[in-house]
């Protein structure tokens, strides 16, 4: 068996396993050892694994990720979601929908925090369904836009996507976070939009909340600074240079942890569930990384990576036809496959394509991102539909998919308008760098 066809069978028998629900770190690790062991050899291979795991664990550039995801914790056991949840219900929740529009407007609020899309989807789910439920919202607008709003925090700094993504292809996590702030911000537009839309058509899914005054409204905004004063303090150090993205995480998560503690918001048991809920979640995240690099170390040797963009390069297609069958595979992928794991499988064998096709790389990592989003509110993974059906027993399965197909339509809309106008995605890094 050549090398090549080695690969198309690892690939094959990976696809296979994560059907059988087994951990999607272990199927990488363990497809990735097993093939190398194949093409090269048995104690090459033990090597191998032995190194990448070590080299992950041990990495000082990866501490940004359970930094991230601990700032993210402490604040949504202090309480900061359910302000952030208040806060965007009083400006929006007046207006037919815009109770669900206060869920995306908070989910996008809460992504400054967390940057998880489950995690936010859980949070906003716990918060939001329960409030939604009391003002008569059907059930499959109130559990959509749960569903596809937690996918904001994906795209929303700081992003533990994005993170991984810089570190894959060794770009500048400042610059991607920055690149981040308006395709989030308009994200978060087209899905308020399709809210408005979609109450158009069926106003029982969304009937008008209660309105506020303006004092209310502005007093509810106070009540979130040290939600923007922290956000505003780490995104400024980045931007800078004061600090590096890493230690940008440790300030977050310091400062978000006194403030907290000062105003008596968590106490003991807060801080011990947040550290375990981090140890969890950054154990998860490494491991997906350790899996994914011995598994694209065995598709290297296999030459499937210089092969594929070989075969794309060969097509002889004008670079958008390029760009449009690679957004494609992971369009398609991203329904069967998570979609951190996703980019760190496909990563090595597309990114080289997308730097010889002249793109930056930088829109490219917002855009793959964006694509992502689709994955988790798509059957048959649509992790985030798990999480909200796991919070809300109540709400079967295809009533949630029902729900986020509006918001999968302003995805896909919003990701064209932003593949034909790169600008949006481009403007601030270059103006900030």
């Amino acid at each position: 068996m050549t090398p090549v066809m080695a690969g198309l069978v690892g690939i094959a028998i990976l696809l296979c396993l994560f059907f059988t629900a087994m951990p999607v770190a272990y199927v990488m690790g363990l497809v990735g050892f097993l093939g190398f062991a194949y093409v090269v050899n048995p104690s090459a291979a033990l090597s191998l694994v032995a190194r990448d795991v070590y080299s992950v664990f041990s990495s000082y550039g990866l501490t940004v990720i359970p930094l991230f995801i601990l700032m993210g914790q402490i604040a949504f056991n202090a309480g900061i979601s359910r302000r952030l949840y208040d806060c965007a219900f009083k400006w929006l929740g007046g207006m037919r929908g815009g109770l669900a529009m206060a869920t995306v407007a908070a989910c996008t609020a809460f992504g400054t925090v967390c940057g998880s899309s489950p995690a936010t989807a859980a949070t906003m789910a716990v918060v939001g369904l329960p409030e939604m439920r009391r003002y008569n919202y059907g059930k499959a607008l109130s559990s959509g836009s749960v569903a596809a709003g937690g996918s904001l925090g994906m795209l929303m700094p700081p992003s533990v996507l994005m993170i991984v993504y810089g570190i894959l292809t060794e770009q500048s996590i400042g610059q991607l976070f920055v690149a981040c702030i308006l395709p989030a911000i308009y994200m978060t537009a087209w899905f308020v939009l399709a809210i408005w839309v979609y109450c158009r058509r069926y106003p029982e899914q969304g009937p008008a909340g209660e309105r506020f005054t303006w004092k209310q409204k502005a007093l509810a905004l106070g009540e979130l600074w040290e939600t923007l004063l922290i956000f505003g303090l780490v995104m400024a150090g980045m931007f800078t240079g004061v600090f590096t993205p890493t230690e940008a995480g440790g300030v977050g998560a310091f400062l978000i942890l006194f403030v907290a503690l000062v105003t008596r918001k968590i106490g003991w048991a807060g801080v011990v569930k947040s550290l375990y809920e981090t140890v969890r979640t950054s154990c998860m995240v490494l491991f997906l990384i350790a899996g994914a690099i011995i598994f694209g170390h065995f598709l290297a040797v296999t030459r499937i990576p210089f092969e594929t963009a070989s075969w794309v390069g060969g097509l002889d297609l004008p670079r958008w036809g390029s760009m449009t069958m690679i957004i494609a595979i992971y369009l398609i992928g991203g329904c069967f496959i998570d979609a951190m794991a996703l980019i760190m499988l496909t990563i090595p064998i597309f990114y080289p394509i997308v730097e010889a096709l002249g793109y930056d790389p930088i829109w490219f990592g917002v855009i793959i991102v964006l694509v992502g989003q689709m994955g988790v509110i798509t059957p048959p993974v649509g992790i985030n539909v798990y999480v909200v059906n796991g919070v809300a027993r109540d709400i079967p399965l295809q009533t949630i998919f029902r729900g986020v197909m509006p918001f999968l339509i302003a995805l896909i809309l919003g990701t064209l308008s932003l593949i034909a106008m790169p600008q949006l995605v481009t403007f601030l890094p270059r103006l900030m760098y």
